[in-house]
């Protein structure tokens, strides 16, 4: 498949976007962990998120 430019920037910009997003969960569940009576469920949560956040770049739009 041959991407165009416009293709491209839309690609990186929602790679970007979910990037962040996990980002943020990962922060978000990593801060819930310190105040619950079960902080390593969500800890698992976190790293989860930030693996995920982490991985976002090796996408490619020939993997969708």
């Amino acid at each position: 498949m041959e991407t165009t430019p416009e293709f491209q920037r839309g690609w990186d910009a929602a790679l970007l976007a979910v990037r962040a997003w996990h980002e943020a969960q990962a922060k978000k569940t990593l801060i819930q962990s310190r105040r619950s009576r079960f902080p390593k469920n969500l800890e698992r949560e976190s790293d989860v998120h930030q693996r995920s956040a982490e991985q976002i770049g090796i996408l490619s739009p020939d993997d969708v």
